[in-house]
């Protein structure tokens, strides 16, 4: 049993650690989450997190948004290298991205064509406003009032945004399926199956 540490910026990317992890087929127990809301606070412990990953190892998932790539947002935020021990993946450019891949399960969970889901989500320059977009088409009622909006709001996304994703996470949405058209997706999981925790 690989115990571990994660570090995300809300609750639906701790739902898609949690079932990478699990899809693994490794044998991974969370120990610990740590979601504060935002990348802020994760760029703010880093350094932390990479020392603190000499003695347990962490995984740790953000957002590209604006950066160039993930290797310059990893740069950025860290000042010296990369513990062996902490996973740090970046999502391009959201995690929304790695749920749009998976165009046959997300077109049936919001009852819209599949047709109309983008075919390569990481060249979006915003997967959660196209999402928002998909589910104010979505058939299901329930799916809207969920995901979307109300209307003369300034929220960009639903009152139950990141619940009702969680569901899809967890009981419909393909991994293996969505990381064929999301490389950033691919990448995060291949490093979990590959990953050895150091001492």
């Amino acid at each position: 049993m690989i115990q571990i540490h994660l570090a995300v910026e809300d609750e639906l990317s701790e739902k898609i650690l949690k079932r990478l992890l699990v899809d693994s087929g490794r044998s991974f127990h969370v120990s610990s989450v740590i979601n504060r809301g935002g990348f802020g606070y994760i760029k703010s412990k880093i350094e932390g997190l990479n020392k603190s990953a000499k003695g347990f190892p962490f995984l740790v998932l953000t957002d590209l948004d604006q950066h160039v790539c993930p290797s310059a947002l990893i740069q950025n935020w860290l000042s010296k290298p990369l513990n062996a021990n902490l996973m740090f993946r970046v999502a391009v450019r959201e995690v929304e991205a790695w749920i749009l891949g998976d165009r046959e399960n997300l077109s049936r969970f919001l009852g819209v064509s599949r047709d109309l889901i983008p075919i390569d989500p990481e060249t979006l320059a915003d997967p959660k406003r196209t999402l928002v977009q998909l589910a104010s088409k979505a058939r299901k009622a329930d799916v809207r009032r969920r995901l979307v909006p109300k209307k003369n709001m300034t929220a960009i996304q639903g009152p139950e945004y990141n619940s009702c994703l969680s569901e899809f996470v967890g009981t419909a949405w393909n991994p293996l399926a969505s990381a064929l058209v999301c490389p950033s997706l691919a990448k995060c999981c291949q490093r979990i199956i590959e990953f050895t925790p150091t001492t």
